[in-house]
């Protein structure tokens, strides 16, 4: 796209239409000159080129000089067009920044459980949580999910975000996203992948990923329901942490005493026990 195509988008998005900006693109070249001058050399059919004209002169971006019978149109200079329609975009922002902020805070959306469908749309919306992200994240997530925000979660690292976790899968790329044990167990017992992730504290999404469209998660910013996700990610990083620092007899006691958790939990068969012991 050349220069003056790239000027006409950028007119548009200001509210311009194109023989506006025609007309007034050319008079920046050429003025003053009258409306069949200008009509013939910017392309602008005679028959539209007085209403442009009159637009044009209601924006103020031209103004008119009168000689007898003669009508001559001159541009306003670049400088004063840009710096007036500035003005008016950032009045509008303004506008629209303090009218948002303020029913944003009359309607407390603390408490509201917002239900995400399908998992691209779940990556996408954890990926946007991320780079917003102005302090820690806490997340758990699974290795098969971990490729789809990786670049994000390394950005924010770069950025001085801290990032802690558990991590589902072989080789975590990160340091403090803790390996889970016995990830065979783990897989035989869970069937789902799921995810969560809590952002500065404030806001929190969990759900299962492993679906495809079916794929579901929540996104609140509910005190409560933070609270109880962070202390899940806490627990399991610390069960994960301590059991890796054990070994031998120490270690086999470990897992022998979660084995008899998980059975009277769950109210697992001797025969589902047994099965799930023997997996690592």
């Amino acid at each position: 796209m050349v220069q003056q195509d790239i000027v006409y988008e950028g007119m548009k998005k200001l509210g311009f239409s194109e023989y506006e900006s025609k007309a007034y693109l050319k008079l920046l070249e050429r003025y003053p000159v009258n409306g069949y001058t200008l009509s013939k050399e910017s392309g602008i059919p005679r028959s539209r080129i007085y209403d442009v004209l009159q637009s044009l002169m209601e924006k103020q971006m031209v103004f008119e000089q009168v000689e007898g019978k003669n009508r001559l149109y001159h541009p306003v200079e670049p400088k004063i067009f840009l710096k007036k329609a500035k003005s008016v975009y950032e009045d509008v922002f303004s506008d629209i920044e303090q009218f948002t902020a303020r029913i944003h805070q009359e309607y407390d959306e603390s408490g509201n459980l917002v239900v995400i469908n399908g998992r691209e749309n779940i990556i996408d919306f954890i990926n946007h949580l991320v780079r917003q992200a102005k302090r820690r994240i806490a997340i758990s997530i699974w290795e098969e999910d971990l490729e789809d925000v990786l670049a994000e979660l390394q950005r924010a690292i770069d950025r001085g975000i801290v990032v802690r976790g558990i991590y589902f899968g072989e080789n975590s790329p990160f340091e403090h996203l803790v390996p889970h044990r016995r990830m065979s167990r783990y897989k035989a017992q869970k069937k789902q992948r799921y995810i969560s992730i809590i952002t500065d504290g404030d806001t929190v999404l969990s759900g299962v990923v492993s679906r495809g469209q079916k794929s579901r998660a929540t996104w609140t910013q509910d005190e409560g329901f933070i609270e109880m996700s962070e202390d899940y990610i806490a627990h399991d990083i610390a069960i994960n942490l301590y059991s890796s620092s054990l070994a031998g007899k120490k270690y086999q006691k470990f897992e022998e005493f979660l084995e008899n958790v998980y059975h009277h939990y769950y109210h697992y068969s001797e025969e589902e026990t047994l099965h799930y012991k023997k997996l690592l």
